[in-house]
């Protein structure tokens, strides 16, 4: 299929529960289009159920890239995720498809956006031990209000309750003297993208939300926690810090109810969603917005095999 430019990207973004997953499938057929993930979560081998990555059928119906791609107890970083979404962007372009980047993920989604420079710094062991024994002394919300204070722009957009991302920002800090921040620069973009919104009313949203937690219960989603426990992962690995897993963990160590663990990943569901629209603004000129009903995938179509809203930089 003809787009009205050469190496075209489209990005598909929104918050949780928009709907991104059927209508990215939906686009792909139509589209010739590959899709590309920038869902942090979709990344782990094992973790299905409480991350509602497409199913089996699904990945069948559209090739898709960077889902299932590491173990829980690894970690896989922004500049791994930009190094590999490029490389694939340059394979399918070489193929004559066109990459859907799809995802709620905000920092991955810039990161292929805006051409991040994201400096390389080794891990430094010692301090990163350090500032975990800080963490175990203090408290996780306390080790939250240190990073606030040094890098306010850093902890806005890094849930308190994901030691790891706090951690590894203080390590950078301290071992840089600058802040996490800051130390990204802009390089140009290999291909012209289109960024496309996807919204509906907060009302409707969070009734989504809801639906999708109970629907996940009902699948086994404590069943699928169990399992990764009983395989030795541990509940402070970097994947066990999603939401739901986390307090599910809670929950089949006996720390709380299973009623409060629901409570709570519906509540920091909505939380994660409130720093999404963060990332996604509505008033960002670069987004076209699109609300979610009966025509919004031909809209979306059609907006996309228009000569509106490329851009490279």
């Amino acid at each position: 299929m003809r787009y009205p430019i050469e190496r075209a990207v489209v990005i598909l973004v929104g918050p949780t529960a928009v709907g991104k997953t059927a209508l990215a499938l939906q686009l792909a057929r139509e589209l010739e289009a590959e899709i590309i993930s920038a869902d942090s979560r979709l990344f782990y081998r094992g973790m299905d159920i409480g991350t509602a990555k497409p199913s089996p059928q699904e990945l069948k119906i559209v090739p898709h890239h960077l889902v299932d791609i590491v173990k829980p107890e690894q970690t896989y970083s922004l500049a791994l995720f930009q190094r590999e979404a490029l490389r694939i962007i340059a394979e399918l372009h070489a193929r004559g498809k066109l990459p859907l980047v799809v995802g709620g993920t905000g920092q991955y989604v810039r990161a292929i956006t805006e051409g991040w420079r994201i400096p390389p710094q080794q891990p430094d062991e010692r301090m990163r031990a350090a500032i975990e024994g800080w963490a175990e002394e203090i408290g996780a919300q306390a080790l939250h209000a240190k990073l606030a204070l040094l890098d306010p722009a850093a902890a806005d957009n890094i849930d308190w309750r994901n030691q790891r991302r706090v951690v590894r920002a203080l390590e950078v800090i301290f071992n840089s003297g600058r802040r996490f921040s800051a130390q990204r620069t802009r390089g140009a973009l290999p291909y012209s993208y289109k960024m496309i919104g996807l919204k509906r009313t907060r009302t409707e949203l969070y009734a989504r939300i809801d639906a999708r937690i109970e629907g996940m219960l009902a699948d086994g989603f404590a069943d699928e926690v169990r399992g990764l426990l009983a395989k030795g992962y541990s509940a402070e690995s970097p994947a066990l810090s999603a939401i739901g897993y986390d307090e599910l963990a809670a929950y089949l160590k006996g720390k709380i109810t299973l009623d409060e663990a629901v409570t709570l990943i519906k509540r920091r569901t909505r939380q994660f969603v409130r720093r999404q629209a963060n990332w996604f603004k509505e008033s960002d000129p670069k987004i076209r917005w699109f609300e979610m009903n009966a025509g919004t995938r031909e809209a979306v179509r059609e907006y996309i095999l228009s000569e509106d809203g490329w851009q490279d930089e």
